[in-house]
């Protein structure tokens, strides 16, 4: 776990192999192509943004980028709707910390809305393509109601709890005013925390966030007008503008995370089986009732 971190080579390495310089350790976290040192890393921020193992992967990727030696900036290729609000923050506080030893800038590739938006803030540029989907600086917590269903269906739920408020949001049953003003609260705080963010990283007035912070999206031409990115452009460009803030040639390789066996094969077995079901489920209805 050491790869790209500045902990000290272990003792006595294999017969017949030398200890690699810890910049060429880099070669980990791209597979079988080595990320030369000097070379600006791409790390690309597709899909939602969720907890659990993936984040962790994340912000250990970027941790090991920003204390390794041989990786000059770093470009953040993001194409993300978003995702869990805690997530997409802590992602944010560790692209803050690489943005304070070492460039980092921001790409846009299709779409860059609500918890990835607010994770770009953290790069010291923002390029977007020309129709990529920027903004979307909201909050929104939501889950179902079923009481009514569950009645229906004849299944009772039976709720101890210790805690006034424990079990705040079960689908079970309705929410109670109190809980739904607790809710709003924490909804609230994490929207003036967005604004906040996104005041600091693109150098606007609070004032002047709040006015955009209305949970809608531009296209990405329209958000380098509005201020809430640099300039369009491509990953090329992106990379160009890495190299600059460097001081070295803008070459580039993508850093791809390392995920265990296990859980890749794990990850291609729901995906076949999600389709597998949608497939299923498809056929059904259309086999109910006449169609075109």
């Amino acid at each position: 776990m050491s790869d790209l971190s500045n902990d000290p080579p272990p003792q006595g390495p294999p017969p017949g192999r030398g200890a690699l310089p810890l910049p060429c350790r880099v070669a980990r976290l791209v597979g079988r192509r080595r990320l030369r040192p000097g070379q600006i890393a791409v790390v690309r921020l597709y899909g939602m943004i969720s907890g659990g193992a993936r984040s962790a992967e994340w912000v250990e990727t970027v941790r090991r980028l920003r204390t390794s030696p041989g990786v000059p900036a770093v470009v953040l290729d993001i194409d993300s709707p978003g995702g869990a609000a805690a997530t997409s923050d802590y992602l944010y506080l560790a692209l803050s910390r690489l943005a304070a030893d070492k460039p980092l800038v921001a790409h846009v590739r299709g779409t860059g809305a609500s918890g990835s938006y607010l994770a770009a803030m953290a790069a010291r540029r923002l390029i977007v393509a020309p129709a990529a989907i920027i903004g979307s600086i909201g909050v929104i917590s939501a889950g179902p109601r079923v009481p009514a269903l569950l009645d229906r269906l004849g299944i009772r739920v039976e709720e101890r709890r210790a805690g006034r408020l424990k079990g705040m949001g079960a689908p079970w049953r309705e929410g109670t005013e109190e809980e739904g003003q607790r809710e709003q609260a924490l909804v609230d705080a994490f929207y003036d925390l967005f604004v906040d963010r996104v005041a600091a990283g693109r150098g606007l007035t609070r004032e002047r966030v709040l006015e955009l912070a209305t949970g809608e999206v531009w296209l990405g031409s329209q958000a380098v007008e509005l201020g809430l990115a640099d300039e369009t452009g491509d990953l090329d460009r992106a990379i160009e503008v890495a190299a600059a803030l460097a001081g070295v040639p803008a070459r580039a390789q993508p850093v791809r995370l390392r995920r265990p066996l296990v859980a890749r094969l794990a990850d291609r077995f729901a995906t076949r089986l999600a389709a597998e079901v949608v497939g299923e489920l498809e056929a059904r209805l259309w086999s109910r009732g006449p169609h075109a």
